[in-house]
């Protein structure tokens, strides 16, 4: 299978809906699965190691993750701040487009529950929930660059 095949069958289970998707064929096997609050896709693994051109089309995460340099923790940050971290790999926005303010602004009030950001993965645009409430000090992420699983994103306190 090659990699804009591959694309295509990922853009069509995502626009079905489906939880859950295993194909298996001669060549590889792919499991992608939706986590109901993320959208994201979990896995895809080849069958055999004879398909090694099918291994580097199966597995753009780690392709992904090799161009974004995670960000250190704040070290200035105080013991009332918290980081709100990413929850996967992927390419943040502060907006839900071009055209739209961000979500939230340093000195904003966030509540527990409140999206916060969007970060894209695999074409898949997944909103980003606040784990806390609290005032946002510090954005610690520029719009539209790559992150990291676990990157923090905002300071809040």
């Amino acid at each position: 299978m090659k990699a804009k095949e591959l694309q295509e069958l990922l853009d069509f289970i995502a626009k079905s809906g489906l939880n859950k998707v295993n194909i298996e064929t001669e060549e590889f096997k792919i499991s992608v699965q939706r986590e109901p609050n993320t959208r994201q896709i979990m896995s895809a693994l080849p069958a055999a190691p004879a398909s090694a051109p099918l291994a580097a089309a199966a597995t753009p995460a780690p392709v992904a993750a090799a161009g974004a340099v995670p960000a250190a923790a704040p070290a200035a940050a105080s013991a009332s701040q918290t980081a709100l971290k990413s929850p996967m790999i992927g390419t943040f926005y502060r907006s839900s487009g071009p055209d739209t303010g961000p979500f939230v602004q340093v000195g904003d009030m966030v509540e527990t529950g409140q999206v916060i950001c969007i970060i894209e993965a695999m074409k898949l645009f997944n909103e980003i929930e606040a784990e806390q409430s609290g005032r946002i000090v510090k954005a610690l992420v520029e719009n539209a660059t790559p992150v990291e699983f676990d990157q923090p994103l905002f300071l809040i306190e």
